[in-house]
C-alpha cells in the first residue's frame, strides 16, 4: 500500500512540475529567453573543459536548442503518466530523476528553489521502492531500509528548517514577532495572508512558537515509537497545510506531506538486496551529518564524506534544507517601466507578484511563476547582483515574444519601447478600513530608482 501511495503521489508532483515549466520555458532559458541554455552550457565548457559533463550534469549537453529541451519536459510529462499508471515504475522512477536534473541544472537561478532540490532527493531515494517489470504489484512491503531514509530525510527537512531560524540570530525569529513581518512580505501571499498579517501580536507570537516547537521538538518523534510517529505526522500535515493556506511555496507543502506517509504504521521486509545498499549507503550517513553540521557541531565534513557529499549535491541527492532564516522586514517591489519618448512611461504588469494596489491576492500553487519569484528575490538586493535583470530589460527592448508572454500585461505590444528602466516602491497591506473603503489590499510609497533609464543602440 505504501509503494502504491507513494509512487503515485511521487507521479503527481513530477507531472504538476514539468507541466509548470512548459508556458514559462522559453522565456526564461530559450534561445531567445532571459537566460539562454545553450550559451550557459558554452560558457560552462569553456570554463571548466571536459570536467563540465560532471559538475553540470543534464541531458542537455547531448543539445541545448528549444525543440530539445520541450522533448525533456514532454518526456518528463510522459513518464509522469506511466508512473501513475504503474507501468515500468522502476524505469520511469530513474527517468523522471534524470529528466528533472537536466532541467535544474539548465535553469540556473530561475530552478533553484529548495522545493526543485528536494524533489530530486525525493526521486532518487524513489528508486529504494519502485519494484520491476512492465506493470508489477505494490502488494509487496518496502524495505526496511528504504522506510528510514524517507523518515531520516524529513526529519532533516523539518529540523534543519527550524534550526536555521534559530541559529541565524535574526532577532524577529528571537523575539517571536518574525510572523508579524511575513504574511506581508513573504513572495506570493494568498488571500489568506492578508487576515492573518491582521491577527493579534499575541496570536503571531504564540504562532511562531508553535513553528518552533514542530521544527524542532516534533521531528524526534519521526524516529520514536509508532503512536509518537503518527501523531508527529498529523502535525507536520497540519503545519503544511496552514503555510499553503496563506503562502504560495509551489509544490513543498505537497512533498512534504507525501513524506510523512513513511510516519505511520509501515510494514517493511527485512531483506534489503544489493543495489538498495548502495543507495543507503550514499544517503543516509551524508544525511546524517548534514543534520549535525546545521547545528555546527561539525565545520566540515571529514574525508572522504566530504568529497562523497560534494558529489551528492552536484546531483542534488542529499541537500541543506531551511526556508526563511532571516526574516525579511520590508516588502520592496520593482516596477518595470517602458517608454518610446522617454517622458510617458507604461508598466509591464506581472502575472502573480504584487503591482496593482487593488488587484486581488491569488491563489498559485502548486504552479510556480519562476520570474515573479526571482523578482522578489531581486528586489531585496540591486541589479548588479541579479546579472539575470538586466538580460531581462535588454529583452524587453528586443520586444521578444517569448520573454513579454511571461507577463500578464505588455504595453508595447505592436513593437518593443525605446527605452526601460524599474523602479521600486515600499508595499504594505492596507488596515481594514482602507481595505473597506477604497478595496485597496496594498498602500505603497516610492523607494527610488532600481535600474537606470537604458535603450538598445541603434
Amino acid at each position: 500500500m505504501i509503494r502504491s501511495i507513494f509512487l503515485r503521489g511521487l507521479a503527481i508532483i513530477y507531472l504538476i512540475a514539468f507541466a509548470s515549466l512548459l508556458p514559462q520555458l522559453d522565456g526564461l532559458i530559450g534561445s531567445h529567453g532571459i537566460l539562454p541554455a545553450s550559451e550557459y552550457l558554452g560558457n560552462i565548457r569553456a570554463e571548466y573543459g571536459t570536467s563540465a559533463y560532471t559538475f553540470f550534469p543534464t541531458l542537455a549537453w547531448l543539445n541545448s536548442s528549444d525543440l530539445f529541451l520541450h522533448v525533456l519536459v514532454w518526456a518528463g510529462l510522459v513518464f509522469s503518466g506511466l508512473l501513475l499508471a504503474g507501468f515500468l515504475p522502476l524505469p520511469a522512477t530513474i527517468a523522471l530523476y534524470v529528466l528533472y536534473l537536466s532541467v535544474d541544472t539548465v535553469g540556473q537561478t530561475f530552478y533553484s528553489f529548495q522545493w526543485d532540490s528536494l524533489l530530486l532527493e525525493v526521486g532518487f531515494a524513489a528508486v529504494l521502492l519502485a519494484p520491476t517489470g512492465i506493470r508489477p504489484s505494490y502488494s509487496s512491503p518496502p524495505t526496511r531500509l528504504a522506510v528510514w531514509v524517507f523518515r531520516l530525510l524529513i526529519f532533516r527537512l523539518m529540523l534543519e528548517s527550524g534550526a536555521v531560524k534559530l541559529l541565524s540570530g535574526d532577532h524577529t525569529w528571537r523575539n517571536l514577532t518574525a510572523l508579524t513581518y511575513h504574511y506581508e512580505t513573504q513572495p506570493l501571499p494568498t488571500p489568506v495572508a492578508w487576515y492573518a498579517h491582521h491577527l493579534p501580536l499575541f496570536v503571531q507570537r504564540a504562532s511562531v512558537l508553535g513553528v518552533f516547537s514542530i521544527e524542532l521538538v516534533i521531528p524526534f518523534f519521526f524516529l520514536a515509537t509508532r503512536r509518537l510517529r503518527q501523531i508527529a505526522a498529523f502535525v507536520t500535515i497540519g503545519l503544511q497545510l496552514l503555510i499553503a493556506v496563506t503562502g504560495n511555496y509551489a509544490f513543498l507543502n505537497l512533498l512534504t506531506i507525501l513524506l510523512c506517509a513513511f510516519l505511520f504504521d509501515v510494514t517493511s521486509t527485512k531483506h534489503t538486496p544489493w543495489n538498495a545498499w548502495l543507495v543507503g549507503i550514499v544517503l543516509i550517513p551524508i544525511g546524517v551529518l548534514q543534520a549535525i553540521g546545521t547545528f555546527g557541531i561539525l565545520s566540515r565534513l571529514p574525508e572522504p564524506l566530504a568529497s562523497i557529499d560534494a558529489r551528492a549535491e552536484v546531483f542534488h541527492m542529499v541537500n541543506h534544507y531551511g526556508l526563511f532564516a532571516i526574516m525579511t522586514t520590508s516588502r520592496p517591489e520593482i516596477v518595470i517601466e517602458g517608454s518610446d519618448d522617454g517622458q510617458e512611461w507604461k508598466t509591464y504588469g506581472f502575472r502573480y507578484k504584487p503591482g496593482d494596489l487593488r488587484r486581488p491576492l491569488q491563489w498559485v500553487a502548486p504552479y510556480q511563476p519562476r520570474l515573479d519569484w526571482q523578482m522578489w528575490f531581486a528586489a531585496l538586493s540591486n541589479y548588479q547582483e541579479n546579472p539575470w535583470f538586466q538580460r531581462l530589460m535588454v529583452r524587453l527592448l528586443e520586444g521578444s515574444p517569448q520573454v513579454t508572454a511571461l507577463f500578464e500585461s505588455n504595453p508595447f505590444s505592436d513593437k518593443p519601447p525605446r527605452f526601460v528602466r524599474a523602479v521600486t516602491y515600499d508595499y504594505h497591506f492596507t488596515d481594514s478600513s482602507t481595505r473597506r473603503s477604497t478595496g485597496a489590499i496594498w498602500s505603497r510609497t516610492p523607494a527610488g530608482e532600481y535600474f537606470p533609464t537604458v535603450s538598445l543602440r541603434r
